[in-house]
């Protein structure tokens, strides 16, 4: 992998953050990684300080939302050497999105060489407290100047790197939304674009004042069928079955879903990848057959979820009785301290390159 240019901060913010009370998403580190896309090829890339943008009014991507991004972590294992959780599906995956949004590839020797180098450069900014992390960040979006709806002929990347406490500290309770819709095939659910969670806020905002934590989104058609949560994919355990919606174009391709379902397969669990209904979820409740609901996602990593209404109806478990989602929860984190043997070549570790 290639070594990009560096310009060190003047004064690091280091020695100000409190690592002991992290609020997720409003701590940023000192450098971040950038390149450019210009007549046809990306460019530039480099390492910088943060900073803020100067962009013109007529940017498009403020009008017409060309903008995509990624969520994934680093972390210290027991060693104190930086590691990455599977760099590659984050890099595919931005290019999925960018595919979707007509924005342009980006190398995934840029993204993986980029990411590689400011997390070394920001490794003193990794969080050991547990549930703790360093969250990154990769974005991209169109830099044109117009008002015109067609895509933009030039883009910015951007990797920001962040120390962050656990998205979630106790389990969540979630509200079926059945009046507005996050996706539905053909659209541009499965691509991580900014526009999706634009859409998500206002229920999000009715599910909070009604109580409760997130929304549980449905088929946006029959409102029938289960897709995901605001913040997660989502998963079932109905006696012995572990049960999660289909990928069908609505539903984001999460890495932690895929490594969840890879390792419970392996560990010999019975897993269904399939439409699930809301009736179904519900009449399992009623004959005691539901043992446990949690999400899975990046930020989330693994969330027991503890309530969930529909209309009138409620259904509450105790994550106290969980088996299943503790066992992944152990086995994720085990692998990432190193603690756990790595049979897969998912953790990654980071190497020092940065330039002096």
């Amino acid at each position: 992998m290639n070594s990009y240019p560096v310009t060190r901060v003047g004064k690091s913010k280091l020695a100000d953050i409190d690592f002991d009370n992290l609020a997720f998403g409003k701590t940023f580190s000192d450098h971040m990684f950038t390149a450019d896309y210009v007549d046809g090829k990306w460019t530039d890339m480099q390492i910088v300080p943060v900073a803020d943008l100067s962009i013109h009014p007529g940017n498009c991507t403020l009008h017409y939302g060309q903008s995509i991004f990624e969520g994934m972590k680093a972390f210290k294992n027991k060693n104190g050497v930086p590691v990455l959780f599977r760099p590659e599906m984050n890099a595919r995956r931005l290019n999925t999105s960018a595919d979707r949004m007509c924005m342009p590839a980006l190398p995934e020797d840029i993204f993986l060489g980029g990411l590689q180098q400011l997390v070394d450069l920001e490794k003193e900014w990794i969080p050991t407290k547990e549930g703790s992390s360093l969250y990154l960040r990769p974005f991209m979006f169109g830099t044109d100047e117009y008002i015109g709806v067609h895509s933009s002929s030039t883009y910015k990347f951007i990797i920001l790197a962040l120390p962050v406490g656990a998205y979630y500290s106790r389990p969540v309770s979630l509200k079926v939304e059945d009046t507005y819709v996050r996706a539905a095939p053909g659209g541009v659910g499965e691509a991580k674009t900014a526009g999706n969670y634009a859409a998500s806020l206002y229920p999000a905002m009715l599910a909070k004042k009604a109580g409760y934590d997130n929304v549980m989104w449905m088929d946006g058609k029959e409102f029938k069928y289960v897709q995901e949560v605001g913040t997660m994919n989502i998963i079932f355990v109905i006696n012995d079955t572990v049960i999660t919606p289909a990928l069908n174009g609505a539903i984001l391709h999460g890495i932690t879903r895929d490594s969840i379902l890879t390792y419970l397969r392996e560990e010999g669990y019975k897993v269904e990848e399939r439409a699930i209904s809301i009736d179904e979820i519900m009449e399992a409740d009623k004959k005691g057959e539901l043992k446990e609901i949690f999400g899975a996602g990046t930020a989330a990593v693994v969330s027991n979820v503890n309530k969930m209404a529909y209309g009138d109806q409620i259904i509450e478990l105790d994550p106290d009785n969980y088996t299943v989602s503790p066992k992944i929860k152990s086995y994720l984190s085990g692998i990432k301290s190193g603690e756990i043997e790595d049979t897969r070549g998912w953790i990654v570790p980071v190497r020092s390159s940065v330039l002096a």
